[in-house]
């Protein structure tokens, strides 16, 4: 059987502290004029800025 799992102060500072990930997926266009994708996971935070830095 099961153990119930209580909620307790520490367990939910522990799930407020775990890192927000986002997956972004950038296009590209290569030398021979085919798109190419690439896959990254940042930090949910810090996504536009990533974006912005991928479109320069």
């Amino acid at each position: 059987m099961a153990k119930k799992q209580v909620f307790g102060e520490q367990v939910l500072a522990a799930k407020a502290a775990q890192r927000k990930m986002a997956k972004v997926i950038v296009s590209k266009k290569t030398s021979k004029g085919k798109i190419a994708f690439h896959e990254s996971t940042v930090d949910q935070e810090n996504v536009k800025d990533f974006i912005s830095r991928q479109k320069s």
